[in-house]
């Protein structure tokens, strides 16, 4: 479970985000809100990428402010652009670097590597040169990235936002069939089909906690304002 418990987040003179309370239970849970409501930074707070300047973060009961390492191991980040995240020459590289902490037999990091490539359609492609893949895949290898992790919670910030929409409706059935919590913070409201959970973020506030269905009516009405 993640809590957030009277969160505010101050970046330099700017309050970014304003006494935030959630307990994040659901499987499926999007965010959306205009540029700058403060959604990516709400994001950030998850795996202590950003700590609160008022207020708790908890995941699982660890406080994000001591206890950022483990859990970090926890909740796997997908940022918006995997050139980001992409840091090795060949795809199957890039996957087995997340790998490299884990102290795993050479043997047992090689067949996660195989199979999570094979999973999400990438095992074609180990060999070939990361950065040449398209703007899809390399989406793709960057969560195969973090899912060779095993990790409890995905929490991607704007995953589909450099995709095509063949390659968006791709993420969107990923996530639909991942067994880990997913938080996604996105502008592109179809992705957000079949979750259980939608907060709307306007200037650093939640203004709509709801069903999808409520929630984007809300956020509808803020953005036609």
């Amino acid at each position: 479970m993640i809590e957030l418990t009277g969160v505010h987040v101050r970046l330099g003179q700017r309050e970014v985000l304003r006494g935030v309370t959630a307990s994040l239970t659901e499987r499926r849970i999007g965010v959306v809100g205009a540029n700058g409501s403060g959604k990516s930074t709400l994001a950030r707070l998850l795996n202590g990428l950003v700590l609160p300047s008022a207020g708790t973060v908890t995941v699982g009961g660890l406080d994000t402010r001591r206890h950022a390492a483990r859990i970090r191991r926890r909740v796997g980040f997908l940022f918006t652009d995997p050139d980001a995240q992409i840091v090795m020459p060949t795809v199957a590289e890039d996957v087995a670097f997340s790998l490299r902490r884990r102290g795993l037999p050479r043997e047992e990091a090689d067949r996660r590597v195989r199979e999570v490539l094979a999973r999400y359609g990438l095992h074609e492609h180990a060999d070939h040169p990361a950065h040449h893949l398209s703007g899809g895949q390399k989406q793709l290898l960057a969560l195969c990235s973090i899912l060779v992790l095993e990790p409890e919670v995905l929490v991607m910030d704007e995953p589909t936002t450099l995709l095509d929409l063949r390659h968006s409706r791709q993420v969107a059935a990923l996530l639909r069939e991942l067994p880990q919590q997913v938080v996604a913070v996105t502008h592109d409201l179809p992705l957000l089909e079949g979750f259980d959970r939608v907060l709307v973020v306007d200037g650093g506030r939640v203004v709509a906690d709801d069903v999808p269905a409520g929630a984007l009516a809300r956020y509808r009405e803020l953005m036609a304002s």
